[in-house]
């Protein structure tokens, strides 16, 4: 603020509020309160204290957690397949058994097909079953050789019946055609004249005296066949990338450029781009009208298009309604309607319209004086993807603790000891195996009965927990300081002379300063709700077939209640944001403020809202739209004469896809900037209202295209 600007002191002024006692302001208020104090003390502590016990949940998961158990295929006696210096180094891919098992109902329940899993060095490549192997053997001791390496163990030579090989479950009774994927052997699928093969094969032998189809194999191998497919897409893919990675990076980067240009231009085209839309949507009405009026006029004499909708009743052929003339009547009447509904709402909100456009175009202004608060997004950026490396590192750790549990694991599911926990180098020895016949000992998962093994899941909770409160914590913290810095803007009489240095830098110094407290508070509650609606969204996946027609709509209800309950949490934190910027206040009183200055001005609000949601969704629109246009015209060559691109795409949709995506989250995070800076603006506005008269004493700081229309004057208002 100027230093030559002096202000007399009048009386201050009160403003009765919605909640509490009515609001006193400060006739010496000039921006932005300077001189603060630390709000809500006690959520920073537990928020603090919160971050310290993450850190050491991490740092806790990291010792007892083990990646490598998602890295590497595990083997029924809980050994990596591949891992380096164990006598699996050089087997890096699992085996199954008897992968018809894999349909068994306990897979369901143990996650787990109920089959011996071992590790081997390739898959299979042809049919061969033990008996087939063990004939021909006599002859050519090399079919031994080569059926021995997907057992568990090496025999001289098969000198075993099937019946006490299926007892000892020393090697499979069959193997087919396989290929390795995610280091595990699949079924070698393919088509031949429309009929589902295996090897060349449609029907075989599986070693047990069963013939089989290719079709069951499929369904053993859950359809296993299109991600193998995938994996030839997944090729494809990465190659288009490494085409066109420089092209992407050009388009991301004019898309930047377009989107600074549109936030910049805005001060100049806000207005023309809204009431072009209007137009449109009156024309389109309009047009509507026009054209249900020629479909009732066409239909005047013919047979039974005066019948009405009640008397053909519901009828699954949808065109028999538009051959009515009721359908068409009542269309024209619902247009009508609505054109008027419009039309009268332009008329009488139009001044409000005007002082939206007017804000909308002060924003813009606002970031080209503060074009550092375009580059905010990066940190924001940067951070949450600290949060979600952090929390998903953790999970996974979490997820590996403890050492290999393995449980009873019948193939026909008619063993009372099933799922009770085992040990494979005694199972066979045990009562278990003499009373379940075909029973397995087999690898389950990672747990322990420690302490800390016993709480994975609760940890698993926390750790989801904190993750959503920091990541609400760190937008909270973006929408502050670009709060802070943009009304210093608006509080500055004489701009841009009066904005002070370093705007968004000393925004961010208060913020966390003086105001993580209140941050902290705002992001617990909306967590929490994220939370519960979390809960609510994996109940509804895990009991979604034990659900009744009633549970099912009391779930329904709850999901909508809390989804509309989060997106007003969200809107008044936004707000109580703003005026923690501006007065430093806990997050209570700046969230009650907030409310009652918004409750206030409610119709101003609305229109607000919906100008400021119609020119972002239209800036979104443009910016992807015009670089995915280039970019469709570029990968498609059709404008070879201007410009060349790549010439060797398998799938051109997937720079385009990448390109227009990634267009339109730059567009994104520019124009969130921008809708920040609208709502800052807005607040300051009403305050401005409310706080000022337009006197000598008390100016208003909005600039003089928001006096005009408001028909204020101020003589200390300098001209922009």
């Amino acid at each position: 603020m100027s230093q030559s600007l002096e202000r007399s002191h009048p009386s201050p002024r009160c403003t009765q509020g919605l909640l509490g006692p009515p609001r006193i302001f400060d006739p010496d208020f000039k921006g932005p309160v300077a001189n603060r104090s630390c709000t809500d003390v006690l959520c920073c502590i537990i928020f603090i204290l919160f971050i310290i016990g993450y850190i050491l949940l991490g740092l806790m998961a990291w010792v007892h957690g083990d990646p490598r158990r998602v890295a590497y295929p595990t083997d029924s006696n809980g050994h990596f397949c591949g891992q380096k210096g164990t006598p699996n180094e050089n087997k890096t891919i699992l085996f199954y058994f008897n992968l018809f098992t894999c349909t068994s109902p306990s897979v369901l329940v143990n996650l787990q097909c109920p089959t011996t899993q071992i590790c081997v060095s390739k898959c299979p490549e042809k049919f061969l079953t033990y008996l087939e192997m063990q004939f021909m053997y006599r002859n050519d001791k090399n079919y031994w050789s080569y059926y021995s390496q997907f057992c568990k163990s090496a025999f001289a030579k098969p000198a075993k019946t099937l019946t006490q090989l299926l007892l000892d479950d020393d090697c499979p009774t069959a193997i087919f055609p396989s290929r390795p994927f995610l280091q595990r052997c699949f079924p070698e699928f393919s088509a031949k004249n429309g009929t589902l093969t295996v090897g060349n094969k449609t029907t075989f032998d599986d070693g047990s005296g069963k013939k089989r189809n290719a079709v069951e194999l499929r369904a053993a191998a859950n359809g296993i066949n299109k991600i193998l497919d995938a994996r030839t897409i997944g090729m494809k893919v990465f190659e288009d990338y490494a085409t066109t990675w420089y092209w992407i990076l050009i388009g991301l980067t004019i898309a930047m450029l377009l989107s600074w240009m549109f936030v910049i231009l805005l001060r100049f085209t806000a207005g023309f781009l809204f009431w072009i839309f209007m137009l449109g949507v009156i024309g389109i009405i309009g047009y509507g009208i026009w054209h249900c009026y020629q479909e009732y006029s066409k239909l005047h004499g013919q047979p039974n298009s005066h019948l009405s909708i009640y008397n053909i009743g519901i009828q699954t052929d949808l065109s028999m309604y538009f051959q009515l003339k009721q359908t068409w009547f009542t269309f024209m009447i619902i247009l009508s309607i609505l054109e008027v509904t419009v039309i009268v709402m332009l008329i009488f909100l139009r001044e409000r319209i005007r002082v939206s456009i007017a804000l909308l175009k002060e924003g813009s202004k606002a970031i080209g004086y503060i074009p550092s608060t375009l580059i905010y997004p990066v940190l924001t950026f940067i951070l949450l993807s600290i949060c979600i490396s952090y929390w998903a590192v953790t999970a996974v750790y979490l997820a590996t603790s403890g050492v290999p549990t393995y449980k009873v694991i019948a193939p026909e599911g008619q063993c009372e000891h099933e799922n009770k926990t085992c040990n494979p180098e005694i199972f066979n020895t045990t009562q278990i195996a003499k009373a379940c016949p075909g029973s397995h000992c087999n690898f389950a998962s990672y747990g322990g009965k420690s302490l800390y093994h016993r709480y994975i899941t609760t940890f698993q909770i926390v750790n989801l927990f904190i993750f959503l409160w920091l990541i609400n914590f760190i937008i909270a913290l973006g929408q502050c300081t670009l709060a802070g810095a943009f009304a210093s803007y608006y509080w500055a009489l004489s701009k841009p002379d009066d904005i002070p240095p370093y705007p968004l830098f000393t925004a961010f110094g208060r913020a966390i300063r003086y105001h993580t407290g209140s941050l902290a508070f705002g992001s617990l509650i909306l967590a929490s709700i994220q939370m519960f609606r979390l809960v609510l969204q994996y109940l509804d996946n895990r009991l979604k077939e034990a659900q009744n027609n009633f549970s099912k709509f009391l779930q329904c209800c709850l999901k909508c209640c809390f989804w509309c309950l989060e997106n007003v949490v969200k809107f008044l934190n936004r707000n109580a944001y703003v005026m923690i910027a501006i007065y430093g206040k806990n997050f209570c009183k700046s969230a009650r403020d907030a409310f009652n200055l918004l409750m206030r001005n409610v119709l101003k609000v609305a229109v607000m809202d919906r100008v400021t949601e119609f020119v972002l969704i239209l800036g979104k629109i443009l910016v992807s739209g015009c670089i995915g246009i280039l970019a469709f015209l570029l990968f498609t060559q059709r404008i070879p004469m201007i410009l060349e691109g790549p010439t060797s795409l398998n799938y051109y949709w997937v720079p385009l896809l990448t390109v227009t995506i990634g267009s339109y989250l730059i567009a994104h995070g520019f124009f969130s900037v921008y809708s920040m800076c609208i709502d800052t603006i807005f607040i300051c506005f009403l305050e401005d209202l409310e706080r000022n008269d337009g006197s000598t004493e008390r100016p208003y700081y909005m600039n003089q295209s928001l006096l005009k229309i408001m028909n204020k004057q101020s003589t200390q208002t300098k001209k922009q």
